[in-house]
């Protein structure tokens, strides 16, 4: 009779037992693993965004290089023609985006107030429970509360955050010298990998900067287009405020599937403190919007590089949201298409030492 131990449900049970203890493991150093979450996130906040710089510049650093241009030249001029332009943007962009900001919050009592008597007219009537309405009317306090809190720490906060100021100042240096040195950091990362290995190594870098670089500069230039898009018909309908809530609706559209219905509802709340025909001309508005961008401009611009599963995306959603909120939802997908691609090639490397029976 064959030893119990060698059964397969031994093994199983095994298995089991140790991803309890493993888990109870990690739940004992919660704290410290959230301790070094923070940290690394602080220290790599800047290597990410200098990162995503790099893949938008870097096509345009290789086309002047290719055209005899050395590359800390042409580093320098993408730079200064780069800078010059986000300069000119911003003095013009951000004094009217904190105008816009500051007369919100201004105007924000107001227009809960419109909120309140509308919603007052629907408390009247004997459909609703009395703690019902008592409900919608504390929500609507702490709504309030809440956002005029919220934007006020915004704005007394952006010029005394040392963290994000150095920050800022670290990523354009950073990117710089990963652009200049992108060659010498492939050598260097190279050299340590086995000589047997590089072949293979060299490939993943390859796939994953296919995977990665078409779709990070693809859902930046078209988050640029649906803000552009939005600013134009939110102007058109006479939404107030339509630079601050187009650039919501740019921000939030890189992230897939809930990034445009999360982008268009500060507009649908503004609206609604306003009138019902507002609220409908916003929905057709981001609604045009969202049916131009899905079937013309990322087909053309994106494409479907990822080939990644809608379930697949929504789950790295939801584990990115919890892990790191917005930031997650932003690089969950960029973050899941390169986890796929070095699963891929892990399969493929097992597969291929298999010798066949």
């Amino acid at each position: 009779m064959e030893p119990f131990w060698k059964h397969r449900w031994f093994t199983y049970a095994v298995l089991v037992l140790l991803g309890l203890a493993i888990l109870y493991m990690l739940i004992l150093i919660n704290p410290i693993l959230i301790a070094v979450y923070r940290f690394l996130s602080a220290v790599l906040t800047p290597f990410i965004i200098a990162m995503i710089v790099s893949y938008v510049l870097n096509p345009v650093v290789n086309m002047l290089n290719w055209r005899k241009v050395p590359r800390t030249a042409a580093v320098l001029l993408i730079y200064a023609v780069f800078i010059t332009s986000l300069i000119v943007i911003m003095m013009n962009f951000i004094p009217i985006f904190m105008k816009q900001l500051n007369e919100l919050n201004e105007h924000l009592p107001k227009m809960t107030m419109k909120a309140q008597n509308w919603f007052a007219n629907f408390n009247n009537s004997d459909l609703l429970p009395e703690s019902v309405r008592v409900g919608i009317r504390d929500s609507l306090g702490k709504i309030e509360r809440q956002i005029a809190g919220s934007i006020s720490a915004f704005i007394s906060r952006i010029d005394s955050t040392i963290n994000v100021i150095f920050m800022l100042l670290t990523v354009p240096f950073l990117a710089f010298y990963m652009l200049k040195d992108i060659q010498l950091i492939e050598k260097t990362a190279l050299a340590i990998v086995p000589s047997g290995r590089r072949k293979q190594v060299v490939k993943l870098f390859v796939d994953i900067d296919r995977a990665l670089g078409n779709y990070i500069r693809g859902q930046l230039l078209v988050c640029l287009i649906v803000g552009v898009f939005a600013y134009i018909g939110y102007s058109i309908i006479g939404l107030p405020y339509p630079i601050l809530f187009a650039s919501v609706a740019a921000v939030f559209n890189i992230i897939p599937y809930i990034g445009p219905y999360i982008g268009a509802a500060p507009a649908i709340l503004m609206a609604a403190t306003l009138s019902m025909r507002l609220v409908l001309l916003v929905i057709v508005v981001n609604w045009i919007v969202q049916l131009v961008e899905s079937n013309v401009i990322s087909p053309q611009i994106v494409g479907k590089s990822l080939h990644l599963h809608p379930l697949m995306i929504i789950f790295a959603l939801l584990a990115g949201g919890y892990l790191a909120g917005i930031i997650g939802l932003i690089l969950a997908v960029p973050c899941l298409a390169v986890i796929k691609v070095i699963l891929q090639h892990v399969l493929r490397y097992y597969s291929s030492r298999k010798t066949p029976i």
